[in-house]
């Protein structure tokens, strides 16, 4: 069974005797469970009973079921409802629009609106540039998505990602500052989709794609970039990226081996792992082997994907065509973002001394962290209940800051890689261990840092 977790939280209304030792019975009923309580409130307190909301941590759907029924099973204790705590935050979305100047009379209304709006409205028609400064454009972003590659869960289509597009534009906002809205669109359709998108982007200064699934999103980015003057960013690519660099580039100072001399194994050539071997490559990374479910990629067979191909070309240069299990065995580090249970702890402990292990499948990583940390040196995950997790967090809305204050519309590899050295440098060296190579998703400094990195690159871009 799976560790309990906040992202499975529930909370249980209950009727309970009137007695000393209620809470303490129900709080021990509940951990015997395997539940982890974190807050016990009572609501109401009778002569004959009380009321209390129990909240506590499960594992899913069916360990809730059990702590419900370990907690009726007391005598006197009647559970009246279950409560799951991720879905009452979803409830009515995670979103609303605020206006960021008040409307509070008649003054106001004829400058936000008619009379006085047709004023700027002709400005931007004489000067279309202004919009930036004059509009929301300034400061807000499209999160564009088909609903073809959500998380884990694949092809959900764009209701059912919408969750996920909220809760991106909330974690902007968040540690940004950055307005942004989901745009789940209800096509899959490559040439619709980039057509779509250019016609709503005069509101936008900037688009995150999310979710698009490989080979199509390599092709809408590449031609939204060209067709745009606004910065186009896909982070299942580079966010991945720049967060998987910036935690490689600490790991292995923990380690004390260079990137350049390191034997990299890559599980995974969608999205993210073409764009961590470009990220790795122009870090200086000499020796990747980028694997797919079939094995190495090589230069020994043809590729009809045309990124197969690429890989096959610019990566591993003594030609290994083997297994993952055979590419991994003396390899340096393995960064995986392909599928659950893939490796195993012997497969881990043939690597090289100090090895060094991502797995960062989710939510089932490639090989189980704690097992994977019995012989490696450095493991990480993309898990939250795990040191060192790889989390995009760290990248996006500070990348997003800095091109929206830059001004920019090209995002180039320097940026990039300034972004992940950013994040890298935000763990101090005396901080710096194993179980610590990337700083917290909620250390306030981290978009702040990325952000200021991105305009420096991008001034140097201009220069």
């Amino acid at each position: 069974m799976a560790n309990p977790g906040p992202g499975n939280s529930i909370t249980l209304r209950l009727e309970a005797p009137a007695n000393f030792t209620a809470t303490s019975e129900l709080a021990s009923a509940a951990a015997r469970a395997g539940a982890v309580v974190t807050a016990l409130d009572v609501v109401e307190s009778h002569h004959t009973g009380m009321v209390v909301d129990l909240t506590c941590n499960t594992s899913g759907t069916d360990h809730a079921d059990d702590v419900k029924m370990s907690l009726d099973a007391l005598d006197g204790v009647h559970v009246r409802k279950v409560s799951d705590r991720t879905f009452l935050m979803h409830l009515g979305g995670k979103l609303e629009v605020v206006p960021r100047e008040p409307i509070r009379n008649r003054d106001d209304l004829s400058r936000a609106y008619t009379p006085g709006v047709a004023r700027v409205c002709m400005a931007i028609a004489e000067n279309p540039e202004d919009a930036r400064a004059l509009t929301v454009k300034r400061n807000t972003i499209a999160v564009v998505t088909d609903g073809s590659a959500v998380l884990g869960l694949g092809n959900i289509g764009p209701s059912a990602a919408l969750p996920v597009m909220e809760g991106k534009a909330a974690l902007f906002k968040q540690f940004a500052g950055v307005d942004a809205w989901p745009v789940c669109l209800d096509t899959q359709d490559t040439d619709e989709i980039i057509q779509i998108v250019k016609a709503i982007a005069p509101v936008y200064g900037g688009v995150n794609l999310e979710d698009i699934a490989a080979p199509r999103c390599f092709e809408i980015e590449a031609r939204l970039r060209d067709e745009l003057n606004i910065p186009v960013f896909h982070d299942d690519q580079h966010g991945t990226a720049i967060v998987t660099l910036a935690a490689l580039t600490n790991a292995l100072r923990v380690v004390g081996k260079r990137i350049e001399d390191v034997r990299i194994v890559i599980s995974g050539v969608g999205a993210a792992g073409n764009a961590i071997v470009q990220l790795l490559q122009a870090q200086g990374a000499r020796n990747i082997i980028a694997c797919g479910s079939r094995g190495a990629i090589h230069s020994g067979e043809t590729y009809a994907d045309p990124h197969r191909q690429q890989l096959a070309d610019s990566t591993n240069p003594d030609d290994f065509s083997g297994t993952l299990a055979e590419a991994v065995a003396g390899s340096d580090v393995f960064i995986g973002v392909s599928a659950p249970d893939i490796l195993t702890g012997d497969d881990i402990a043939a690597m090289a001394d100090d090895a060094i292990v991502f797995a960062m499948a989710n939510p089932v990583p490639e090989i189980d962290p704690v097992v994977a940390s019995r012989t490696a040196a450095v493991v990480a995950t993309g898990r939250s209940d795990f040191a060192n997790q790889i989390n995009n967090v760290l990248a996006f809305p500070g990348v997003f800051r800095g091109l929206l204050d830059a001004g920019v519309s090209d995002i180039t590899p320097p940026m990039l890689v300034a972004a992940a050295q950013a994040i890298a440098d935000r763990v101090e060296p005396e901080e710096l261990n194993a179980s610590y190579i990337i700083p917290s998703v909620f250390d306030p400094l981290v978009a702040v840092e990325v952000a200021e990195a991105i305009v420096t690159a991008a001034e140097s871009h201009k220069e």
